[in-house]
């Protein structure tokens, strides 16, 4: 094969990478978000109750322990499961118990959820529970959302500014 050849048949497969890379990079079409939905995001990460109450140890459980590990308190780790419901317009929308992370089961409960729902004007209760109650909430919200199409709702938890926030 003569080099002139050669050269001619390298530019026809660089061409043609180049046209299909091209093509690529407009199409086909995709649609990330549907254009007539708006969608509400739930995002936590909190840390329940413990799952016990602290006791203060017996002289007798104190003289057990080595010198460096007597403490007066033993307290456990473990955190209960955190309750969270969110009804929108009055039906369910996400419930669930989220059991606490780490190893020892005394990390926060996290819950990173979307939901695709339709724009419009909407009634939003949040409801969370992180005590050992077992009716009722330890926090609730009721608010009037008014969502757009394509909008992103982010609901949050703080708890240090009481509760939920959007």
């Amino acid at each position: 094969m003569t080099r002139a050849l050669r050269y001619a048949a390298q530019a026809v497969l660089y061409i043609a990478v180049a046209a299909v890379l091209g093509y690529l990079s407009v199409g086909p079409s995709y649609t990330h978000f549907p254009p007539d939905k708006a969608m509400v995001r739930l995002s936590i990460a909190h840390g329940a109750d413990r799952r016990g109450e602290c006791r203060e140890l017996s002289l007798d459980e104190r003289q057990q322990l080595a010198p460096n590990m007597r403490v007066p308190m033993v307290c456990p780790r473990e955190r209960l499961p955190v309750h969270v419901e969110i009804d929108l317009d009055g039906e369910p929308l996400y419930v669930a118990d989220l059991a606490p992370t780490g190893l020892s089961g005394d990390g926060p409960s996290r819950a990173n959820k979307a939901f695709v729902v339709a724009p419009g004007r909407h009634m939003m209760s949040m409801r969370l529970r992180d005590t050992a109650r077992t009716n009722g909430f330890d926090y609730d919200r009721t608010v009037e959302v008014e969502l757009a199409p394509q909008q992103h709702l982010v609901i949050d938890f703080r708890p240090d500014i009481g509760g939920f926030t959007i």
